[in-house]
C-alpha cells in the first residue's frame, strides 16, 4: 500500500484523497439552517486561517533571533539548533499552508456547542452504512492531522484493498483546548473532563454503540470514556497503556517474564530524563506559554523535539515524518493560539482526586517498541480487561502517523470480535 503523505502541491494523488474522502457526513436537513437558532446544532466547518496571521507567522520567523549553541552537541541539550534554523527557513520560505489546509478540508469537518465550548471534530461516515462507530482521540504535542493516514483506511477499507465489514464511522474531534476546539476558560478540564464532553459529542452524533481508539491523552480519554460509558463503549484500543504496578500484590514482579521487565525498565529509564517538560507543563504551563505563544521558533524548538525523541527513527525526526507534517501540525497551533490551553491538561491531570479504575470493558493493545510506556502484559491486565495485545515490529509514540498501516490493522483486527 503507497504510503499517504501530505504534498507541497496540489498534485494529482491529493486531489484522489480529497474526491475519495468526501463521504456522505453531511448534517441533517435543517440542522445548517438553524445552528443560529439552536446552539446544540451541528454545524459544517471549513479550515480557513486569515492571511493576517500567515503573514505575522512569516514576519516573525524572519526577525527570529536564536540563542547560542555549545559546540560539539546534537540534541542532547534539546532542540539542535542548526536543525531548528532549516526547519524556520523552510517555514518560512518554502510551506504552504494553503496546500495543507487545503487537504485537511478535504476531510468533513463539524463544530457543536458542549457545555458551552465550541467543539471541532472531523466526522468521517463509511460508505458502509453498517459501519461501526469510533472515535479516535489524539494527545499533545498532536492534533487531528495526526489521523490524516489512518481515516481514510478505517473509513473506507475496500478502497485500500480491505474488507467492508472492517469499516468504521470515524469521529475524530479536537480536544477542548487544541487545535480548532475552544478553550477552556475555566479549571478543571482534565482528561475525566474531556472524556464526559466527547461522550455527549458521541450522543449528539446519534451512537449509542461504538469503539474508542487513542494515544497519549487519547488513551486517558479513551479510558475514562469506557469508564463513563460501560453500556455504550464496546470495545477500547490503545496504541499507549498505561499501568503501574498491582497493588496489594507483595511481589508485583511475580511471574512478569524477564524480557517485559527489562523492556519496562529500559522506557522508565529513558523517559527519566524526558519529563522535564511534563513537570512544567504540569505546573506552570502559563508562564511556559507566554514564550511559545509569542514565538513561533520557540513553539517550533518544543514541539519539534518531541517529535524526534519520541519516534522510532534513530535520531533522524525527517526519517519518520516529512517537513510538512511536522510544521502543518505546529502551524495549527501557532494559529490558533492554542500551545498554552493545550499544556493545561498536564496541570488538571496531577490535581484530579478520581481515577477511573478497573476497566472491564474489553481492551485492546498495540505495544509499538519505542512508545514512551510499555508495562508488562500483568500489570495492563490489573487495570484493564485486555483480550487484545500485539507486539509490533515498529513504531513509536505517533504510531498514526509513523505506522498507520499497523495501527489500523491491528484496529480493524481488535474490533473484529466487538462489532
Amino acid at each position: 500500500m503507497t504510503m499517504l503523505r501530505f504534498a507541497t502541491i496540489r498534485s494529482a494523488a491529493p486531489l484522489m484523497l480529497v474526491a475519495a474522502f468526501a463521504l456522505a457526513a453531511a448534517p441533517a436537513a435543517g440542522q445548517e439552517e438553524n445552528a443560529a437558532e439552536d446552539p446544540e446544532a451541528i454545524r459544517p466547518f471549513t479550515i480557513d486561517v486569515p492571511d493576517e496571521v500567515l503573514a505575522d507567522l512569516k514576519d516573525r520567523l524572519s526577525r527570529t533571533r536564536l540563542p547560542d549553541d555549545l559546540v560539539g552537541t546534537e540534541w542532547d541539550y534539546g532542540t539542535n539548533r542548526e536543525y531548528l534554523e532549516e526547519l524556520i527557513a523552510y517555514w518560512r520560505d518554502e510551506f504552504s499552508w494553503r496546500d495543507q489546509e487545503w487537504l485537511l478540508n478535504g476531510f468533513d469537518h463539524f463544530k457543536t456547542d458542549i457545555d458551552g465550548l465550541d467543539v471541532h471534530f472531523i466526522h468521517q461516515r463509511s460508505p458502509h452504512e453498517d459501519a461501526l462507530p469510533l472515535v479516535i482521540t489524539h494527545g499533545w504535542p498532536g492534533s487531528i492531522m495526526e489521523f490524516y493516514k489512518i481515516i481514510p483506511l478505517l473509513a473506507d477499507p475496500t478502497n485500500y484493498g480491505g474488507d467492508a465489514a472492517d469499516a468504521f464511522h470515524v469521529v475524530a474531534p479536537s480536544i477542548p483546548g487544541y487545535g480548532f476546539s475552544d478553550k477552556p476558560t475555566g479549571r478543571g478540564y482534565g482528561p475525566e473532563k474531556m472524556a464526559e464532553i466527547i461522550g455527549k459529542l458521541m450522543e449528539r452524533l446519534g451512537y449509542d454503540r461504538y469503539g474508542t481508539q487513542g494515544g497519549d491523552w487519547g488513551s486517558i480519554i479513551s479510558r475514562w470514556q469506557a469508564a463513563q460509558h460501560p453500556d455504550r463503549v464496546v470495545g477500547v484500543h490503545l496504541n499507549m497503556v498505561t499501568a503501574g504496578p498491582p497493588e496489594g500484590v507483595d511481589d508485583p514482579t511475580a511471574g512478569v517474564p524477564p524480557e517485559e521487565l527489562a523492556r519496562t525498565r529500559e522506557r522508565q529509564a529513558f523517559f527519566a530524563d524526558e519529563r522535564g517538560y511534563s513537570n512544567i507543563q504540569g505546573t506552570k504551563p502559563q508562564t511556559l506559554g507566554y514564550g511559545l505563544n509569542d514565538s513561533p521558533a520557540g513553539l517550533a524548538a518544543w514541539i519539534v523535539e518531541k517529535f524526534r525523541t519520541w519516534c522510532d527513527c534513530d535520531g533522524d525526526v525527517e526519517s519518520g515524518f516529512t517537513k510538512d507534517e511536522l510544521l502543518t501540525n505546529i502551524t495549527i497551533y501557532w494559529a490558533t493560539q492554542t500551545i498554552t490551553s493545550s499544556t493545561r491538561i498536564y496541570y488538571e491531570s496531577r490535581r484530579a482526586t478520581s481515577q477511573p479504575g478497573y476497566i472491564e470493558t474489553p481492551v485492546g493493545a498495540a505495544i509499538f517498541p519505542k512508545e514512551l510506556f510499555i508495562p508488562p502484559r500483568a500489570w495492563a491486565e490489573a487495570a484493564y480487561n485486555v483480550t487484545h495485545w500485539t507486539e509490533m515490529p515498529r513504531g513509536g509514540h505517533f504510531a498514526a502517523l509513523e505506522e498507520p498501516e499497523l495501527l489500523t490493522e491491528d484496529i480493524r483486527a481488535f474490533f473484529r470480535e466487538l462489532r
